[in-house]
């Protein structure tokens, strides 16, 4: 008997991708082209690592103020919106640059802006994207969305650098501007079919905490769900703390740690083509991601004792292995969680995500001041690993209901 795999490249799942790729284009050449020129008029990496944490601050707080509102509402117009005004600022900022010098303090309520408008879009995004991926085609989708940015960041990275001495910093901005605006109009196009969740009436404040109160109990109930974010909150927040850590180890021969990125780019591009092609078997998706999750932390903990060819090779793996992981988690956890309560969920996801990222970058960079590069990535691999066998293997009944269960109502 022949198995025929459902249709992935449906016309809306490919207005979003489309949309997807023109915004990332835009985001990628303008934020390449603002971070330069941040530190080419204020001469300081203290300004630039300023920025770093400012745009953190509303990856807290813009998710779950919104999203209440677009698990009652629905998303599309959330998307479009989101895209169309952050068309419209980028291009008021290039405007301005043609006119007026760049001011620093003006640029950080300028950033801080821009950085709510990605974590609100983020969110639309996340919450509507399962809707618009046929039934049975879920990895395939999220392979597609995982790849889409690492791709356009080899492109347009370059392309960024020679745009820069081409034409300069405000017309890369005014561009990005019609690339987000060309990209809501895309996503304007999208013919998904949603109807209004939850009771009718009007918003309040106490509907409003009611929503994140009830958001907040099912995630509490689901220990699987729970035990997931949490890892992925740790590892990645150990992860940002290794690029100060590489900086350091590599810093007599800094063209070998440009490397690294290219590794890890050419083995997420060989896994990606080869999981768009072959899904992760049903039942045995958490053995596979139990299995990337100890071999990602110990191929961290080994990285910088490795000689230099095998390092590459190791990052090459771990773009392979992780994106497999990736895009099966993502399928998963989205399919799993109910569509009503998907954007509350994810907003929960995302304040984790932001925490991790601040706390546990800060102890790494920490353990780099107390121990070598070298010994700070080993020990903080090791405790990552640890925490995989606390959450992950500890609540494998419960996380193995989320990879391998039967997926919610889309």
């Amino acid at each position: 008997m022949i198995f025929l795999r459902p249709k992935l490249w449906t016309r809306d799942f490919t207005l979003l991708i489309s949309a997807t790729v023109l915004g990332a284009a835009g985001g990628i050449a303008g934020s390449f082209a603002l971070s330069f020129l941040v530190y080419e008029e204020t001469g300081s990496t203290l300004a630039a690592a300023l920025l770093i944490a400012i745009n953190v601050i509303p990856g807290f707080i813009v998710p779950l103020a919104a999203a209440p509102f677009m698990d009652r509402l629905p998303r599309k117009p959330f998307l479009v919106g989101g895209d169309a005004v952050n068309g419209l600022l980028y291009a008021a900022a290039g405007l301005y640059l043609l006119r007026h010098d760049f001011t620093y303090i003006g640029y950080l309520f300028f950033s801080l802006l821009l950085s709510s408008l990605s974590a609100f879009d983020s969110l639309a995004y996340q919450s509507i994207f399962p809707k618009l991926i046929p039934e049975g085609a879920e990895e395939r989708g999220y392979t597609v969305s995982s790849m889409v940015y690492p791709v356009m960041q080899v492109l347009m990275a370059p392309a960024a650098a020679w745009l820069m001495r081409a034409v300069g910093v405000a017309a890369i901005l005014i561009g990005q501007g019609a690339l987000s605006l060309l990209a809501a109009g895309i996503e304007s196009r999208i013919s998904v079919r949603e109807e209004r969740r939850g009771e009718g009436g009007g918003f309040s404040l106490r509907r409003w905490l009611g929503d994140l109160r009830d958001a907040a109990a099912y995630l509490k109930k689901e220990r699987g769900l729970l035990a997931i974010y949490s890892y992925m909150a740790v590892t990645n927040g150990v992860g940002s703390g290794y690029s100060a850590l590489l900086v350091a180890y590599f810093s007599a021969a800094p063209a070998l740690y440009s490397l690294f990125s290219a590794a890890e780019f050419a083995g997420r591009s060989l896994g990606g083509a080869v999981r768009y092609r072959r899904e992760i078997p049903h039942g045995k998706r958490y053995k596979f991601a139990f299995f990337v999750y100890n071999a990602y932390e110990l191929m961290d903990a080994t990285l910088l004792w490795l000689p230099y060819p095998l390092m590459l090779l190791n990052r090459a793996a771990a773009g392979y292995l992780g994106i497999g992981s990736a895009t099966m988690r993502l399928a998963a956890v989205q399919s799993y969680i109910p569509d009503g309560m998907r954007a509350r969920i994810n907003a929960f996801e995302s304040m984790l995500y932001y925490m991790g990222m601040g706390v546990f970058s800060l102890i790494v960079g920490a353990l780099g001041e107390l121990m070598s590069p070298r010994a700070a990535v080993s020990v903080s691999a090791l405790f990552t690993l640890a925490v995989c066998w606390l959450t992950i293997f500890r609540r494998r009944r419960e996380v193995g209901a989320v990879y391998d269960g039967a997926p919610a109502e889309k």
